[in-house]
């Protein structure tokens, strides 16, 4: 029983192996231009008012255009405070570039400090339509300067957002330091979510419907650095400024 048993633990490994090995990389995005590709990405700015006024959230940042630099193959968004006001930005590929299904990963640096919210994430393409939550959202990374060393992977859906439950919250001591690598391997079945290449959180309800399972149309990417907000303050500690989140790449297998 023993020897079945191992091999079956053997086929299941060869088998994701396999797997895994016979994906193609579809798109990458590695910054590497002298300015970002409006052919791909648009900026989001202001303060979200007056349909969205805080970006939904009570975030203090207003967006900006000035406040993004591509260097080096990095993309670089700044999070600044000049006198009373906090700038930062925000970059969707909505309507250019959506996925349906396969392994999303990028590379990222994170900013730290109290009131500091970086996020890579995705929202679903019918959001104009059905509008949030019921389109679905992925926080394939999130992370709050409040409570540092911390990783919040989560999903949204109309049957669970805001303080969602389908969330998990993974302590890792080291994530501050340099950079570190995010993704998802999103099928027709479930939601994966790996940091450093380790699961950290697996999303599969039993029951898949348009409240529970957005999750069968294309996504596109939201890339952003939020200050404050109800998920990331209210207390924001201005003696970190300015902040930079780091974004090395971004690819999609498929």
């Amino acid at each position: 029983m023993k020897k079945i048993a191992s091999l079956l633990i053997l086929l299941v490994s060869i088998s994701s192996w396999a797997q895994s090995t016979t994906r193609k990389l579809v798109w990458e995005e590695n910054f590497n231009g002298k300015k970002l590709n409006e052919k791909v990405w648009n900026f989001e700015t202001g303060d979200g008012c007056p349909n969205l006024c805080g970006w939904g959230n009570n975030e203090r940042q207003n967006y900006t255009t000035s406040n993004l630099q591509i260097n080096k193959g990095n993309l670089i968004i700044t999070a600044a405070k000049n006198k009373d006001n906090y700038t930062s930005s925000r970059i969707t590929t909505a309507n250019k570039k959506e996925f349906l299904y396969g392994r999303i990963e990028t590379r990222a640096k994170l900013p730290v400090g109290s009131g500091i919210w970086p996020a890579f994430w995705m929202l679903g393409s019918n959001i104009k339509t059905v509008g949030w939550p019921k389109c679905g959202e992925i926080d394939i990374l999130e992370y709050i300067g409040k409570d540092p060393h911390k990783i919040f992977t989560s999903l949204h859906t109309q049957d669970s957002h805001g303080n969602t439950i389908n969330t998990k919250k993974t302590t890792i001591d080291s994530i501050e330091n340099g950079f570190h690598t995010y993704a998802i391997d999103w099928t027709k079945d479930k939601i994966e979510f790996f940091v450093d290449n380790s699961s950290v959180y697996v999303f599969q309800p039993e029951i898949k419907n348009e409240n529970t399972w957005p999750y069968n149309q294309p996504f596109y990417f939201v890339i952003n650095l939020a200050i404050g907000g109800n998920f990331g303050g209210p207390s924001v500690d201005d003696s970190i400024f300015p902040q930079q989140f780091i974004v090395d790449y971004i690819k999609v297998y498929q």
